[in-house]
């Protein structure tokens, strides 16, 4: 992500009401396509299929935590 846009996020977050629950479902968003990616490589690799619900089941606040600040 270019800087300006992280800028316009900060900017976004810190004056528009509402934004901050934006800036939320843009890193929970962010961190389930990742997760989602990352299950399909190996379900692939092990031959078996993966679900939606796996993959949410594993995601941690932990990992929102670390994505938002790769994001920001």
């Amino acid at each position: 992500m270019s800087w300006w846009l992280r800028m316009l996020l900060v900017v976004a977050v810190a004056l528009i009401p509402g934004a901050f629950v934006l800036l939320l479902a843009y890193v929970a968003t962010r961190t389930m396509r990742h997760r989602w990616q990352q299950a399909r490589l190996e379900a692939q690799s092990l031959g078996t299929q993966v679900s939606f619900r796996e993959v949410v089941a594993q995601v941690e606040f932990k990992d929102l935590v670390r994505q938002a600040r790769a994001a920001l």
